[in-house]
């Protein structure tokens, strides 16, 4: 049995999507893994606070139909960099019962395991479901700084949560709850901000993802206000120079909590997602996917998990549904808001015909090789997007059509596969671009 100590997964737990119902001895060699990974390494690999994405790996892989051997494989890849624990300080865990207190050390990853101790508490007493509507949800203000730490460090909180709902597994919620208190707030003002502009009385917009995405594009102090020598694009440069264009356009994306609102908007965001990532290219550069933008996408199928919780209520999942489209908006403002070129899939020739022309080849491809879950939660996100948007096949807001997400999926893997440089990094930025070669033979 699963436990908030204790990693147990099931075949019959396979997640929102997955290749084939996994085998017993995959889910038992995984979680073993993730049990090792639990008790012996921190949520960083490094005091920049760079992400250990074990998890992350193991769980797409897994649910692609990896052998327990390329799931025992892919954890030694990675798990020779990440840090030991932190020492616990003193009573700590305990006192976080007090607000004042659990509130003074967030945002530094030296606490980690003192809210990781102080989770696993809390949700051995009270059940994974009842804490995350506690220190998520509630409404206080200690729930709507966490709520906000949860969208930070591109996604990387928000991932871990969905796995933890989507498998079931109360000890990675008690991850994903410390990591999210060890990220910081900076974000706040653009959840915050576009809230308040986007209550009545103002009439809600219908605009659309890709159509938002075209009007940051012609708004040139939007478009510019992200500079290449910024440390953090979203912080140092959109908050900075043009915090009221981005919250103002951040506004009009707007969710109705009704489960039909909710059905369509998920496809939106997601299709986005995929789009906005695919399509922003550099001919005649090498087709490369952007490190940041691919985080959107690869955080789909984890987050449609927790919107399918039958705990969380409706104006929870379109809040959190909002603000999930609405930072990605602002992922593609930070690197420059680039043209978004579809016929970049529609044209692209895969250089593995074979292994690329089913999703069952890909899957195999992609736990096969060297990845620290990047492009494996890529693929298996296209394919569990694919499948989430054939209902709205035709509709103006996908973008993308039901065979384009394979294609996708090719150009993914052909860009990293025992490339140097596997992710572009700042798509709208010429400075991106400029060492990498030109295309050859399937990249146009």
């Amino acid at each position: 049995m699963a436990t908030a100590t204790r990693v147990r997964l099931t075949p019959e737990l396979a997640g929102v999507f997955f290749a084939a119902k996994p085998t017993q001895d995959a889910a038992e060699k995984t979680s073993a893994l993730l049990q090792e990974n639990h008790d012996n390494h921190h949520i960083f690999f490094n005091d920049e606070g760079f992400h250990n994405h074990i998890v992350h790996h193991l769980l797409a892989i897994y649910s692609l139909g990896a052998s327990p051997s390329t799931i025992s494989k892919g954890y030694d890849t990675n798990a020779s960099y990440q840090l030991p624990p932190k020492p616990i300080h003193d009573r700590l865990p305990l006192d976080f019962a007090d607000s004042a207190i659990f509130s003074k050390h967030l945002g530094d990853g030296q606490y980690y395991h003192d809210y990781l101790l102080f989770f696993q508490n809390e949700i051995s007493a009270k059940g994974y479901e009842a804490v995350i509507l506690e220190y998520l949800f509630e409404g206080d203000e200690r729930a709507e700084d966490l709520l906000i730490r949860l969208f930070a460090g591109f996604l990387h909180p928000l991932i871990h949560l969905g796995y933890a709902v989507e498998y079931a597994q109360p000890a990675l919620v008690a991850e994903a709850l410390a990591q999210t208190a060890v990220h910081s707030a900076w974000i706040g003002p653009l959840f915050t901000e576009s809230e308040t502009l986007a209550h009545p009385p103002s009439p809600p917009s219908s605009k659309t993802l890709l159509e938002l995405a075209s009007d940051a594009r012609a708004n040139e102090k939007l478009r510019t206000s992200a500079h290449w020598p910024d440390g953090n694009k979203i912080r140092d440069g959109i908050l900075v120079r043009a915090p009221s264009e981005m919250t103002r356009l951040a506004a009009q994306w707007t969710v109705d909590p009704t489960p039909a609102s909710l059905a369509q908007k998920t496809a939106e965001m997601v299709a986005f997602a995929a789009y906005m990532t695919a399509t922003a290219q550099h001919a005649p550069q090498q087709v490369k996917m952007d490190f940041y933008y691919m985080h959107a996408i690869n955080a789909c199928p984890m987050f449609c998990g927790l919107l399918r919780a039958a705990w969380l209520g409706d104006a929870q999942k379109a809040r959190l549904l909002e603000w999930k489209g609405r930072v990605d908006l602002a992922l593609y403002v930070s690197r420059g808001a680039p043209k978004l070129r579809y016929d970049e899939v529609t044209a692209y020739r895969p250089l593995k015909e074979g292994l690329g022309s089913t999703w069952e080849g890909l899957f195999e491809r992609v736990c096969e090789m060297e990845d620290d879950g990047h492009a494996s939660k890529f693929v298996r996100a296209l394919a569990f997007g694919e499948s989430l948007c054939q209902g709205w096949e035709g509709e103006s807001f996908l973008g993308l059509r039901v065979g384009d997400w394979r294609t996708v999926a090719n150009m993914v893997l052909d860009s990293v596969e025992g490339a140097e440089q596997k992710w572009v990094r700042g798509a709208g930025f010429e400075e991106a671009w400029e060492r990498l070669p030109v295309r050859e033979r399937g990249m146009l």
